[in-house]
């Protein structure tokens, strides 16, 4: 399934709206020029989405800060030229999705910052309904890494998953039968060893701490399992402690606050 961006900026749009804005319907007709500013340091997300939002309703707009840019207080990034209340209709709806993806982009870009280049930065699935195609990109604008968008691009295999089948082995034979790829979550060492053992691509280490995950890792170059399967550190993960996590040796840091505590970056439009 192709995402179709445009229909969800048209459903954002429709859904602020509803029968119509009625305060712009007090203004003059009046052709103006308007601006988005930023009100702090950030990495710009969003803004060809924003733009969008603005054409949609027949408003001329220029990008002067693209996607994955640095932006400081009180730069410009958009400007935008046309009917006042059509500006004005679509203000809110542009900044809120400008400003979520700004944050997702700019958080995740202080992360990657803190980490050797050869670890990646994921996202994970604690997106908000209908904004995940939006967070997932941000992230991506920021130096990370999208991983699974929905849940029929690749198996997962989790604690709940695990606690149904009763028996790791069992789920990970089945996924073997029938995909070349699949990540299992793990909570042991000896996990671990058995998802590398059978052929996992991708062993999540879930709350592992730093000490354990460099344990896990010794006993996998033991058994010559190491250099078979991506390893993923995931839970509890944030600026303050990434930086052990990524002297770790895992190839993948999985952070769901990136995208499920998202501090939107404060900017403006001005007419």
């Amino acid at each position: 399934m192709t995402f179709n961006s445009r229909k969800q900026l048209i459903r954002f749009l429709a859904e602020d709206i509803g029968k119509g804005d009625i305060t712009t319907t007090l203004l003059s007709k009046k052709k103006i020029t308007a601006k988005i500013i930023s009100r702090e340091d950030a990495i710009v997300g969003g803004a060809k989405y924003a733009k969008e939002i603005f054409q949609l309703k027949g408003c001329k707009v220029e990008i002067l800060r693209k996607d994955g840019a640095k932006t400081k207080p009180n730069q410009t990034i958009i400007k935008i030229s046309g009917d006042a209340s059509k500006i004005l209709t679509c203000e809110r709806t542009a900044l809120n999705l400008l400003t979520r993806m700004s944050g997702i982009a700019t958080q995740t870009n202080k992360l990657v910052k803190q980490i050797p280049n050869k670890t990646k930065v994921y996202a994970t699935r604690k997106t908000a309904p209908g904004l995940r195609y939006f967070d997932k990109e941000a992230v991506e604008i920021g130096g990370g890494k999208k991983h699974r968008l929905r849940l029929d691009e690749m198996v997962m295999i989790k604690d709940n998953h695990i606690a149904v089948e009763e028996s790791l082995d069992s789920l990970i034979k089945k996924a073997k039968k029938k995909y070349k790829k699949f990540e299992v979550e793990v909570e042991s060492i000896s996990d671990a060893v058995l998802a590398a053992k059978e052929g996992a691509s991708i062993i999540m280490l879930d709350n592992f701490s730093p000490s354990k995950i460099k344990k896990t890792i010794q006993v996998l170059k033991e058994k010559k399992l190491r250099n078979k399967v991506l390893l993923e550190a995931s839970g509890g993960i944030n600026l303050k402690n990434i930086h052990s996590y990524g002297q770790t040796g895992v190839d993948i840091i999985s952070v769901g606050s990136i995208t499920n505590s998202v501090k939107g970056i404060d900017m403006s439009l001005e007419i």
